[in-house]
C-alpha cells in the first residue's frame, strides 16, 4: 500500500507487496521472454454530469500491481534489459490533488509498487514500442476497451511497418485471459484470510439483518441495516444487495428493494462486502415475524438440506456441476415429490429437468476478486475437478412464485435461498461465512433474542 493512498487504509489483513511480485513472475513465466503483457486499469466512469461513480480498480490489474488508480496501466516485459515492470500512471499534480486526493505519481509506483521503472502515461507512446520491438507476441485482452486496443493495434502497425530496417514487430495478439485467469482462481493463503475477513462482517450485517426485522418495515431499511455494517468496518457491497420479502423473494435478481414487510412472509437477502477488491457472497432466508410457518419451514429445511450436501461434495478431486450441483438436485427433486410439488420417478425428474420449474439456477460459481469469479468450469468439455485453493458459492434455492402449476397455493411466494462460501482444501471444505446461522431454530432464536 502507497503511502499516497490516504483514501485506502485497510482494515484488516493485507497483501504484501512481496505476493504481488510473485504474481508478476509467474504470469512473466508463463508467457516467456518473447511477449509483452500489457494490462490497463479502470478509468473513472460518470454517472451524471460532474458526478463519478465510486472507482472500482479492474480486478486484473490490481491482482498484478495492487495499484489502486485510474488511468494507468502495467507492462510486463520479461527479460527486458531496461527492466521487467513498468507502470504507466497519472503525474503528481498539485492542483488536481487538491481537488481530487494524492496520487502516487512515477516515484511513488517504483518506490512503493514495486515497478522496475515509473512513467507518467502521456509518454506511453513514445516508450511502448521499445518494449514491444523484437517481441513476437503481445499478451492483452481485445474487445474490453476500444481505446487501449486501437492503441495496441496501432503501435504494431507501426513498429510492422519500421520493421524492415529493425527488430521484427509482434506477429500476435493472444488473450491474457486464459493464463491469468487460472491464476487467479487458485487463491493463496493470504487471499483467502482476505476472503474470509469479508466474509466475517457480511455475516455479521446478516445476523444484524435479522435481529432488526420486523413487519411493517422497507426492504431498503432493511439494506440500510447491512450496508451500515459493511461501512462500519469499512467495506463497500461486493454487488447490489438483493432484500426480497414475499413474492419478490421468488425474483432471482431483485433490486428493487422498495416493498413493505409483511408479517408471514419469508425475507430473502443476498448481500456480501467486499474488502480490499475481494468479496464474500451470502444469501439467508427467514420469517419476517421470527416464525416459520409450516410451508416455509418445510421448504427451508428442504434447501438447507440440499445446501449441506453439496458443501460436503466440495472436496478436491470432486466436480463442481457433477457433483456440487447434483448433489443439490438429488436432494431438492426427492424433496419435492415428497411435498406433493412434483409427482413421478425421482430419476426420471432429473433426467427430464422437471425440478427447474422451482430450482432454476446453477448451485454455484467461484469467488474472488469478482464475485462471479474468473477461471473456467469445464476442461475438454467436462465439468473440472475440483483443486485446493478454489473457493466457489454454495447456493441451491426454490422459489414457488404465486399461480406456478402444480403448486398447490400454501406454497406460493416461499421463495428460499441459503448461500454460503466454501474453500476446497486437502480434506473438509472450510466454510467462509460460516458466523450467520442458517439452522431454522437458530434463526428463529436470533430474531427472538
Amino acid at each position: 500500500m502507497s503511502p499516497f493512498d490516504t483514501q485506502n487504509v485497510p482494515t484488516g489483513p493485507v497483501i504484501e507487496p512481496d505476493e504481488f511480485a510473485a504474481r508478476r513472475r509467474r504470469l512473466m513465466d508463463a508467457i516467456g521472454e518473447d511477449a509483452v503483457a500489457i494490462i490497463p486499469s479502470a478509468t473513472e466512469q460518470t454517472r451524471n454530469r460532474d458526478v463519478h461513480y465510486p472507482f472500482r480498480q479492474d480486478s486484473d490489474f490490481r491482482y498484478l500491481t495492487g495499484f489502486n488508480e485510474p488511468d494507468a496501466l502495467a507492462v510486463l516485459a520479461p527479460g527486458h534489459a531496461d527492466g521487467e515492470f513498468h507502470l504507466f500512471c497519472r503525474p503528481r499534480d498539485r492542483e488536481r490533488e487538491i481537488w481530487d486526493g494524492l496520487r502516487a505519481g512515477p516515484e511513488g509506483v517504483v518506490s512503493n509498487y514495486g515497478a522496475d521503472k515509473g512513467h507518467v502515461l502521456d509518454a506511453i507512446d513514445a516508450l511502448l514500442p521499445k518494449l514491444l520491438r523484437g517481441r513476437s507476441k503481445i499478451v492483452h485482452t481485445l474487445g474490453l476497451s476500444s481505446a487501449w486496443d486501437q492503441r495496441v493495434l496501432g503501435w504494431v502497425n507501426n513498429l510492422r511497418a519500421a520493421s524492415r530496417r529493425g527488430p521484427a514487430a509482434p506477429e500476435a495478439i493472444v488473450s491474457l485471459d486464459a493464463t491469468l485467469h487460472e491464476h487467479r482462481l487458485i487463491k493463496s493463503p493470504a487471499e483467502l484470510e482476505m476472503m474470509a475477513h469479508a466474509g466475517r462482517v457480511s455475516a455479521e450485517a446478516h445476523c444484524r439483518a435479522m435481529r432488526v426485522c420486523q413487519p411493517g418495515m422497507a426492504e431498503y431499511q432493511i439494506a440500510a441495516e447491512i450496508h451500515h455494517s459493511f461501512a462500519m468496518s469499512r467495506m463497500d457491497c461486493a454487488y447490489g444487495s438483493i432484500v426480497g420479502g414475499g413474492a419478490n423473494a421468488c425474483i432471482l435478481h431483485y433490486v428493487e428493494n422498495s416493498a413493505i414487510l409483511r408479517d408471514g412472509d419469508l425475507l430473502l437477502i443476498d448481500a456480501g462486502a467486499e474488502y480490499e477488491g475481494y468479496c464474500a457472497d451470502i444469501t439467508r432466508s427467514f420469517p419476517v415475524g421470527g416464525k416459520f410457518s409450516g410451508e416455509q419451514r418445510a421448504i427451508y429445511d428442504l434447501v438447507l438440506e440440499a445446501q449441506l450436501a453439496s458443501i460436503d461434495a466440495v472436496r478436491a478431486g470432486k466436480r463442481q456441476q457433477d457433483d456440487v450441483h447434483m448433489a443439490s438436485v438429488k436432494t431438492l427433486t426427492r424433496g419435492l415429490v415428497d411435498l406433493g410439488l412434483l409427482t413421478g420417478d425421482v430419476d426420471a425428474l432429473i433426467e427430464d429437468e422437471a425440478y427447474k420449474t422451482y430450482f432454476m439456477h446453477g448451485t454455484g460459481h467461484w469467488l474472488g476478486m469478482d464475485v462471479h469469479d474468473v477461471g473456467a468450469y469445464y476442461d475438454d468439455g467436462k465439468s473440472r475437478p475440483l483443486e485446493p485453493g478454489m473457493v466457489l458459492t454454495v447456493e441451491p434455492g426454490l422459489y414457488v412464485a404465486e399461480g406456478t402449476p402444480g403448486a398447490a397455493e400454501r406454497f406460493w411466494n416461499i421463495g428460499v435461498r441459503i448461500e454460503d462460501d466454501v474453500v476446497v482444501t486437502d480434506g473438509e471444505p472450510r466454510i467462509l461465512t460460516a458466523d450467520v446461522p442458517k439452522q431454522a431454530d437458530e434463526i428463529e432464536a436470533l430474531m427472538a433474542g
